[in-house]
């Protein structure tokens, strides 16, 4: 009996350092992967003295700990339904023994702890810490900065824990709940400010999902190139050229002309622009026909279709709401790994659920940048500061962190949630859980009618605008506005004016040569 019993607790002992040890390769390999996308925005500067050096690079270690959470949070449900899938097609595998529910709810507990830790603790040590001097009258260097960093952080913890307990006793005002502050400070008031920012960032998700799905297009549409229909490349790069002699003489000129002087820096940014466009032209010459003609095209119809699915799921989700109340997103404190499929199509539907979770996180980042309030935080290759650098990793820490519980929510999986991540109370609420269903559809879709429509608009609003520019013999525009407004189109105009004087001059032959 003693020897089972030993067995038992070997077996145990041995399973949980496996897991241990899955999940610190898992981590490290996140690790690398955070770190080389953090090495590759930061700001290269080495003029900074030792102590700041310092500094940063604490702070960067704290970032992209941060970040690989974040990577964590946002495979946490792809791992587990695939991981439930391979165990039920192999149940008897002896190479796959290692994939079980202890494993998929220890991966679910570490990265919440992680996620509050993050939050709470290592971003705001690494923003203080970053930003501190030392207090007035002490002696400067690290621990002095250390010491400001821990005090600002013990006020901020107060304060938030502050704002928690009245928020809680407003909700609550019974007097028994009001005493227990301390006795559930970590059962219930933690989880509670955790379950509020989980709430925070599925409103942020709402917010910017959308719009990244009608921005992917866009931005798929740059790094992609178009197909050339009834295009004549060789004469767009002929003009091309021609705008770019033109804007250089015309700058050459402008230092000794008083009259162009104050256009100048005008006159630059057209001349990038004209560069841009020139860079653009020679990469479609360049380009093969499969990717101008083949690859844009499969491009769009899959994004289409990514879209089209995610908004039909959410429709049917709505549909479950309103017939079955068991459709509303739970939390599993047992995890039923490998008995039974979640996907009503086995492996098929567990594939596109996996990529439609993927698709909505990188549309969240991709509308989350293209939101004009947080257009300041949108990081440059090798010209980003820490701060933005802090910001950008918590931005993307709570979008991660509630992108499980929004794919539970709108119904992209049924899959239920594990560990700290059910235990929040606004998910059992039918009316949130509705509206929030509600306004990502319709959100979503007016957002792609706006995006496919907006040409035709601008044509309408074009037809419809009425003429009150004329162009007069010296070139300048008349519209009653003062000489020094006008002045301002008066470079572009002499600018065009050269393009067709040279465009006239110059021989066929000369522009046949060109195109060959």
């Amino acid at each position: 009996m003693e020897e089972d019993e030993v067995t038992i607790r070997e077996q145990n002992f041995h399973s949980q350092v496996r897991e241990y040890i899955i999940c610190f390769l898992l981590f490290a390999v996140l690790y690398i992967v955070s770190y080389c996308i953090i090495t590759r925005y930061k700001r290269k500067s080495d003029d900074h003295e030792d102590e700041d050096a310092v500094v940063n690079r604490i702070s960067m270690y704290l970032c992209t700990f941060t970040l690989a959470v974040s990577g964590g949070a946002v495979l946490l449900l792809p791992f587990s339904i695939i991981s439930n899938e391979i165990l039920l097609s192999l149940p008897k595998n002896y190479y796959i023994q290692w994939l079980n529910g202890s494993l998929i709810h220890g991966l679910w507990n570490l990265v919440s702890l992680f996620s509050n830790l993050c939050l709470f603790v290592l971003m705001p040590f690494a923003y203080f810490f970053l930003e501190s001097e030392g207090f007035a009258g002490s002696k400067k260097g690290i621990k002095a900065r250390v010491l400001e960093t821990f005090v600002m952080l013990f006020l901020l913890g107060l304060l938030i824990l502050g704002i928690v307990w009245v928020a809680s006793a407003l909700i609550d005002n019974d007097a028994a709940s009001m005493e227990s502050l301390y006795a559930d400070l970590w059962e219930f008031y933690l989880p509670y400010l955790y379950s509020c920012i989980s709430l925070m960032g599925g409103l942020l998700l709402l917010m910017c999902t959308p719009v990244g799905l009608s921005r992917m297009f866009t931005v798929m549409g740059q790094l992609l190139v178009k197909p050339t229909i009834l295009e004549d490349l060789d004469e767009q790069m002929y003009c091309i050229q021609l705008q770019e002699e033109a804007l250089q003489h015309k700058l050459n000129g402008s230092a000794s002309n008083s009259y162009l002087r104050p256009n100048s820096q005008h006159l630059y940014k057209e001349l990038d622009n004209i560069r841009t466009q020139r860079t653009k032209l020679e990469r479609k010459k360049k380009a093969s026909a499969w990717e101008k003609n083949l690859l844009y095209p499969i491009v769009m119809l899959i994004l289409l279709a990514g879209t089209a699915i995610s908004v039909f799921l959410v429709a049917l989700n709505i549909l479950y709401l309103l017939v079955d109340e068991t459709a509303l997103p739970k939390g599993s404190a047992d995890p039923d790994i490998g008995n039974a499929s979640l996907s009503t199509f086995g492996v098929v539907q567990a594939v596109v659920e996996i990529i439609l979770m993927i698709y909505l996180m990188v549309s969240s980042v991709v509308g989350f940048y293209s939101l004009r309030i947080f257009k300041g935080l949108t990081p440059r290759k090798d010209d980003t500061t820490m701060t933005t650098i802090i910001g950008c990793c918590v931005s993307i820490l709570v979008l991660s962190s509630a992108l499980p519980v929004m794919s539970r929510t709108l119904g992209i999986t049924r899959f239920d949630l594990l560990g700290d991540f059910g235990r929040f109370n606004w998910l059992g609420n039918f009316y949130i859980v509705l509206s929030y269903n509600l306004l990502f559809a319709v959100v979503t879709t007016l957002c792609l009618v706006r995006k496919f429509t907006s040409a035709v608009r601008e044509e309408l609003l074009k037809a419809l605008e009425p003429s009150h520019c004329r162009v007069s013999v010296r070139g300048k525009w008349e519209t009653g506005k003062s000489a020094s407004s006008s002045s301002k189109y008066y470079a572009r105009d002499e600018i065009t004016g050269l393009i067709c004087m040279k465009i006239r001059q110059s021989p066929q032959r000369e522009r046949s040569h060109y195109r060959r």
